[in-house]
């Protein structure tokens, strides 16, 4: 599967950004940029000079794309907002990452329900320059296109998703650091993961798909991994699960 929905593209129209725009990408930029050298995964870390990324432009995808490409085949695909579970799956499987191209509001620095570019670009884009993390993905999509008719597969898989790719830890060394995205691009969550209130678990899919997700505050327990390759090794487990919860084979995708 190598096509984008034709719906779900749209331009990004780089002329468009004010300078209040221009405001809030350096802003939030410069201050996890305090803290993430310290705190975030090393390929994170990384990856933010591989797509170019600084605080005094904000990234245009027709640039980004490129240097994706060449890290690892992946691309960006500029949508409205949020999309539906067929659609994302789908670009997953197709290599593509879907993005919102609009940034918040100055009055929304520290919260917003619904994510943003800062979120969607910032905080995914540096480790999509990650093989094992790529493969991940890729595998997840094509996964889930094949159980998108049981709801609760579709559960199971975004809870992998969403404690992974948005609220992950990884053992570096001695060290816990972050590579998902909902913390990355969070300076509350940044904070709270690695402090002593947080509850941290290691990764273990039947525990991670027994774990429901909250999005109005904290999780309630963080997973951490010891590597990508880890991630992507969990894609057969999960499988292997759905077979044996759901009562019918999947369906093909289409």
């Amino acid at each position: 599967m190598n096509h984008v929905p034709p719906a779900v593209a749209v331009d990004q129209d780089y002329a468009r950004y004010t300078a209040a725009d221009r405001w809030v990408w350096q802003t939030l930029f410069e201050r996890q940029m305090q803290v993430l050298p310290t705190v975030a995964a090393r390929r994170f870390v990384d990856g933010l000079p591989t797509v170019d990324f600084r605080a005094d432009k904000i990234p245009d995808f027709a640039q980004v794309n490129p240097l994706l490409a060449t890290a690892t085949g992946w691309q960006l695909v500029a949508v409205p907002g949020i999309v539906d579970d067929r659609t994302f799956f789908e670009l997953l499987a197709a290599r593509r990452f879907p993005a919102t191209t609009w940034l918040r509001t100055p009055a929304q620095l520290d919260y917003l329900e619904e994510p943003d570019m800062f979120h969607d670009v910032f905080a995914h884009v540096p480790l999509l320059t990650d093989p094992y993390f790529t493969d991940f993905l890729r595998a997840l999509g094509v996964l889930a296109l094949r159980y998108l008719h049981e709801g609760h597969a579709v559960e199971l898989l975004s809870r992998l998703y969403w404690f992974t790719a948005e609220f992950g830890l990884i053992a570096e060394g001695d060290r816990l650091r972050i590579y998902g995205a909902g913390i990355l691009s969070s300076a509350g969550e940044t904070t709270f993961c690695l402090g002593e209130a947080a509850v941290r678990r290691p990764f273990d899919v039947a525990a991670v798909l027994a774990t429901p997700y909250v999005k109005d505050r904290m999780q309630d327990v963080y997973f951490v991994i010891d590597s990508y390759a880890q991630l992507a090794a969990a894609v057969p487990v999960l499988e292997a699960e759905l077979r044996q919860r759901l009562p019918r084979p999947p369906k093909a995708a289409g």
